[in-house]
């Protein structure tokens, strides 16, 4: 399993390397991605918040509602809706754990995979 978790994610640190309720951002790819950590439950999304450009991770985090920092948009970190319009979205992406590495797959999940139905 660890070789597919290596070839599919990329390293994003460890485990105690994250705060509870704290965002941080890391580039993966293209695109800079915010990571998560509510106790043993672990999300991403998408930095950028599309309404200015501010950095999700530094946004206020509550419950399971990230506030953008510049203009107080909130987005859900579990599936990354705008909770004021839920039309509108951030991407999001698998996160794992895996030997106290957290793993960030950069491909969004709504993004078709390589694998077969």
């Amino acid at each position: 399993m660890k070789d597919s978790i290596m070839s599919e994610y990329e390293n994003v640190g460890k485990v105690s390397d994250f705060e509870e309720n704290v965002g941080r951002a890391f580039s993966l790819g293209d695109r800079m991605v915010a990571v998560f950590r509510k106790g043993d439950d672990w999300y991403a999304i998408d930095d950028m918040c599309p309404h200015m450009g501010a950095s999700l991770a530094e946004g206020h985090v509550e419950g399971t509602s990230v506030m953008c920092p510049w203009h107080a948009w909130r987005f859900c970190i579990t599936d990354g809706t705008w909770e004021d319009n839920p039309r509108t979205k951030v991407d999001c992406f698998d996160v794992k754990v895996e030997n106290d590495e957290v793993w960030v797959r950069p491909t969004p999940k709504s993004e078709p995979s390589d694998e077969t139905a």
